[in-house]
């Protein structure tokens, strides 16, 4: 029973895998492919070259940022959706730092201060929702969903009036802060998006697992989210864990906006954040809101995502997009199940 339970959180992301893999099957053999070689092409666009491999790093990197935004609001209790606006907002944010940067600004100076930028801009979205939860008693899903549409919106006034180039819409390169790419060091990634971002998302990974498992406030934070009432029982005040968690998962998911802005384009660009926010939110569930766990789910959903357009050619994109539905739907059933019989092999055993 002690070695189902410890498999328990491995096994359900698996068997929803394999349900996944199952639909896939079906829907390639409505299109008249063979599934063994339309996974072989998905396969070999994404992990068979150092392109395809870049790619996938670099997708990753922001969907594990937003995907630990979330999985941290979730350890509270709290549903963020809210990480597509932190996301653009820190983008913007270190865009902006990059650009009063003045030129020839020492790029052990000018990162760490585009990073902070970063950081704050996607903590002060954050924090907002976090402010009307504590205080207030507002509702964090409706808060952040529609944050979400303020921010967008808001950004792209101030580029369109503000801070574009002619014609374009996207803010001038920024003067310093760019933060280089892997071709840079490893040649076979030339051509990919992939860049040194990544070791900001494993560091983010890092200090959230401190964070969690070996500080107090992370020890408040996961009580809160199982009990709220018994943690302020027992003298943990609820709404500051809020509020922080909130500012903490905005931060995180911000610097993940500078793998686009810092990384690959060096400069903010309207759109560049469609998607990766909601996309978050199955990396959270699929990853079961643990740091690993998010980093490899990351890694799942970038492949799914660069496998579509390497599939493109035999099977609509579109597949792709219903086999990470269902990846999701079957995570939210097999976890819960996995549970179940966790707990009723651990009552046959009593």
């Amino acid at each position: 029973m002690n070695v189902l339970r410890r498999l328990a959180p491995i096994l359900a992301p698996l068997l929803a895998l394999l349900i996944a893999a199952v639909v896939g099957d079906a829907l390639i053999l409505t299109f008249g492919q063979s599934p063994a070689a339309v996974y072989r092409l998905l396969v070999d666009g994404t992990l068979g070259n150092a392109y395809g491999i870049g790619q996938v790093i670099y997708k990753a990197t922001t969907l594990a940022c937003t995907g630990m935004a979330v999985a941290l609001g979730l350890r509270a209790g709290l549903f963020n959706i809210g990480a597509e606006g932190q996301l653009a907002m820190g983008g913007f944010a270190a865009a902006v730092v990059g650009l009063l940067l003045p030129v020839g600004t020492p790029a052990l100076l000018a990162v760490p201060v585009c990073l902070a930028g970063a950081a704050l801009g996607g903590a002060a979205v954050g924090a907002v929702p976090g402010v009307l939860k504590a205080r207030f008693g507002a509702h964090e899903v409706i808060v952040t969903i529609m944050l979400n549409f303020i921010v967008l919106a808001f950004l792209n006034w101030i580029v369109a009036t503000r801070l574009h180039v002619p014609e374009q819409l996207h803010t001038p390169d920024i003067r310093a802060g760019a933060i280089g790419r892997l071709a840079g060091a490893f040649p076979a990634f030339h051509g990919s998006a992939a860049n040194w971002t990544i070791l900001v998302a494993l560091a983010a990974a890092g200090f959230m697992a401190w964070h969690l498992f070996r500080t107090r406030q992370g020890y408040e934070l996961r009580a809160v989210g199982l009990q709220p009432a018994a943690a302020e029982s027992g003298g943990v005040h609820v709404g500051r864990v809020w509020l922080r968690t909130m500012t903490l998962a905005g931060a995180i998911a911000g610097l993940g906006g500078t793998n686009f802005v810092l990384g690959y384009k060096q400069y903010y660009e309207e759109g560049f954040a469609a998607g990766a926010g909601f996309i978050g939110i199955a990396v959270a569930l699929v990853g079961r809101n643990h740091p690993v766990g998010v980093l490899l789910a990351s890694l799942l959903f970038a492949v799914l995502s660069q496998g579509g357009l390497a599939v493109n050619a035999v099977v609509p994109k579109q597949m792709v997009d219903v086999l990470t539905a269902v990846v999701i739907i079957a995570v939210a059933v097999t976890v819960p199940e996995m549970q179940r019989l966790v707990r009723g092999a651990h009552g046959a055993n009593r």
